[in-house]
């Protein structure tokens, strides 16, 4: 029986843990290589049990160090000889064997005290290249099998002893081979680090009381976990988005639906309907990464370690309330042998829908619409003496508009957690220079209380011929704004010569091996964050603060938070802002209105810009239902589970018939949002708004909630009374 250890040693011994994991995540990228490794620090390290829990994690990136138990559980499948001796190092990265993908190659030691084995130490690093069809990344292929080298339990060092046969197989099947090699060695080295440690720390305390520790450390983490789980309505919370191809079948959208099931201090995130699996590596292995994002994404909204009261260790116990559902033969679980080599992507727009669909009910939590993709980049060449270079780089994105602040600026959001690479070693080692590397000012971020969070340009010219894979998304399905922000701005991605810049290739958000000529410019846009909250709350001086940073022109202070610059004298007309805005609540009011400006008196027309382009009124508004797989938003709030959804009437008009109506009137091509919803006492309103044929429609709809009555499905029928009655003004009033 386990004995219960005093809350000072456990302290101690979840101390030493901590830093163990720390001291392998350091060693392995201070002894690397390759950039990714050495200056992104794609990699995770960790300590784990018998039973592959996590005791233990590198503060890293958050996808490998929550699947190395997926990568364990594989290991134990396939493991070479069927069992561990000392001396042994496992070399690991099948995706239908638990791995996240199969450049993250994991290398596993067990851990063995006085001759019992009593867990392992493990890492996970990104390889620059394992021998694929197409330098760095790939996209475009046709099963797993061309992912390049697969190890599934190979034992690298059998009792000490390396296999000189399969280090050398390693060395001569990669076009990066010396690095690939290099930065194996610091992983070997990092993972002995932790089986050393790990052994050092049962000498100290003892055996069993380590073990007894890390059970109720674990134990804690869950139980911290199960109660803020609880405190969510029970209920089903919706939200659905769409890719934009598969690398392969262009405009072919693959639409995402994600279903969050909370019951009690329990939660699952089902993601049946989402896009079925895709003939190219765009598919997500379902135990090593689309488990872990889901993993991700309520670890860090309820267990963030910022915002959250108490600290909690990061290990097993934040995964067991969490069960995710994936059907097989769909995207987010692939059926043997689909390639699923390029799956960042997806993982981040799970977590954004996440968020998108736990809003109604953690509105002081979640955040709006982040750029939520991944920019990664392959470039890759030849050198004269016929050995290739590798170069792989993660840009950052931005997120959307949180609580209390605006989204952070070109930053790599979400699950991905990598740092960028320095221009200057760039330029340095490989054939390659940054032309531009900035905050995009072709576009404005989604406005709002806190405004969305502004993309990065950057512009990589090749000095060579060369090849480029770029795996990215989001060109198409615009990060959302909430509780009346706006939405955010899609990424583009262009290529041109510097010999002619004028003529400019615009590329899809991703594409495989394509050829590239010495002095080619590849520039990456990335999208913009939406808005979190009104416009017209945020303060003038804010406004007039990203005006003078070059963040907001003046026109679009005007158009999107109504307030005056005059960008000469650095200053805000405060009466002229003040009248604007009061006149544009009025407007707002109204059963309806049209997107055109609002009228600008003389004296608010003399400030306005001349020298740079604002955007469009147009582009202000949402248009989330612009394709047929990504239909408008009718079902953001909750429901009891196994509930049918309440039919609402209004004139005699039930909910199924209002949108068929407005299916009928304007395709696919309008929308409907929560822009906010409150409790008085017992009373319960939520409004609701309806974009279709430039017009925006608000209605309120309230009601009293019963004693006992679930939260969840009355959200739901006052968010369809809303939703109707958005419906009814808007027909009525010839839009």
């Amino acid at each position: 029986m386990a004995q219960a250890i005093d809350p000072i040693t456990l302290q101690v011994i979840n101390g030493a843990l901590q830093t163990i994991a720390e001291e392998m995540g350091h060693v392995l990228y201070r002894m690397s290589f390759s950039s990714i490794i050495r200056e992104s620090q794609d990699l995770g390290a960790g300590l784990f049990d018998t039973q592959f829990d996590t005791l233990c994690e590198s503060e890293s990136t958050p996808l490998h160090i929550g699947s190395l138990p997926g990568y364990l559980a594989g290991i134990q499948e396939t493991l070479q000889d069927g069992e561990w001796h000392e001396g042994d190092l496992v070399i690991h990265n099948h995706p239908y064997h638990g791995s996240s993908h199969s450049p993250d190659i994991a290398v596993v030691v067990p851990v063995f005290h006085e001759g019992v084995l009593v867990g392992y130490s493990a890492n996970t690093a990104h390889h620059l290249d394992i021998g694929a069809a197409t330098p760095g990344l790939i996209i475009d292929i046709p099963d797993v099998f061309a992912e390049g080298m697969l190890f599934a339990g190979t034992k690298l060092y059998e009792r000490g002893k390396r296999n000189e046969a399969i280090w050398n197989f390693i060395g001569r099947n990669s076009r990066a081979a010396r690095q690939l090699q290099d930065d194996l060695d610091a992983q070997i080295a990092s993972a002995r680090l932790g089986a050393k440690r790990f052994a050092e720390l049962m000498d100290r305390y003892g055996r069993q009381m380590v073990l007894d520790a890390t059970q109720q450390l674990m134990d804690y983490t869950e139980r911290v976990l199960r109660q803020r789980i609880a405190a969510i309505p029970d209920g089903e919370y919706r939200a659905e988005g769409f890719l934009d191809d598969d690398g392969k079948n262009r405009d072919v959208r693959l639409p995402i639906k994600v279903c969050v099931r909370v019951k009690g201090d329990d939660i699952e995130i089902d993601l049946t309907g989402s896009s079925k699996q895709v003939e190219t590596a765009f598919n997500v292995p379902f135990e090593g990464s689309t488990k872990v994002a889901c993993f991700c994404a309520i670890r860090s909204l309820l267990l963030d370690a910022v915002t959250s009261d108490v600290k909690v260790p990061s290990n097993q116990g934040s995964f067991r309330p969490v069960k995710v559902t994936a059907p097989k033969g769909s995207i987010y679980n692939p059926t043997f042998p689909a390639a699923a080599e390029a799956r960042f992507t997806q993982c981040n727009r799970v977590i954004d829908l996440i968020y998108k669909a736990l809003a109604p009910v953690l509105p002081n939590d979640i955040i709006a619409g982040s750029s939520a993709s991944l920019s990664f980049c392959s470039y890759a060449g030849v050198r004269p003496s016929g050995d290739y270079w590798v170069f792989l780089e993660v840009n950052e994105g931005s997120y959307g508009g949180r609580p209390r602040a605006d989204g952070p600026d070109s930053i790599d959001n979400l699950m991905a957690n990598t740092r960028n690479n320095p221009i200057e070693d760039l330029a340095m080692h490989l054939p390659m220079i940054c032309d531009r590397y900035e905050l995009r000012d072709d576009v404005m971020p989604g406005a709002g209380r806190f405004r969305g969070g502004i993309g990065v340009v950057k512009a990589q010219r090749v000095l060579t011929d060369a090849f480029i894979t770029h795996e990215n998304e989001r060109h198409h399905d615009v990060p959302w704004g909430i509780f009346g922000g706006s939405p955010g701005q899609v990424g583009k991605v262009d290529i041109y010569n510097v010999g002619r810049p004028n003529d400019v290739r615009h590329m899809p958000a991703k594409f495989s091996g394509m050829r590239v000529a010495a002095g080619d410019v590849h520039v990456f846009y990335g999208p913009c964050g939406g808005g979190f909250g009104e416009p017209l709350e945020r303060p003038a001086t804010k406004v007039l603060d990203d005006v003078l940073d070059g963040f907001c022109t003046v026109e679009h202070a005007r158009l999107a938070y109504g307030v005056i610059v005059d960008a000469a004298a650095e200053t805000v007309d405060e009466a002229a802002t003040r009248a604007l805005r009061e006149r544009m609540c009025e407007t707002r009011s109204k059963p309806a209105t049209t997107s055109e400006p609002p009228q600008i008196k003389a004296s608010e027309r003399a400030a306005q810009p001349t020298s740079r382009q604002a955007p469009t009124p147009s582009r202000l508004m949402s248009r989330s239902g612009t394709s047929p797989l990504s239909p408008p938003r009718i079902r953001p709030i909750a429901s009891p589970p196994h509930a049918p959804p309440p039919v609402t009437r209004r004139n005699g008009r039930s909910l199924p018939e209002v949108i068929r109506g407005l299916r009928e009137a304007y395709g696919d091509s309008w929308s409907f949002e929560i822009v906010r919803h409150s409790a008085h006492d017992d009373v319960i309103e939520v409004v609701g708004q309806l974009h279709a044929n430039g017009s925006a429609v608000r209605e309120t709809a309230a009601a009293r909630q019963a004693p006992g009555r679930p939260l969840g499905a009355l959200l739901e029928r006052l968010a369809n009374d809303s939703l109707c009655k958005c419906a009814e003004t808007l027909m009525r009033n010839g839009h």
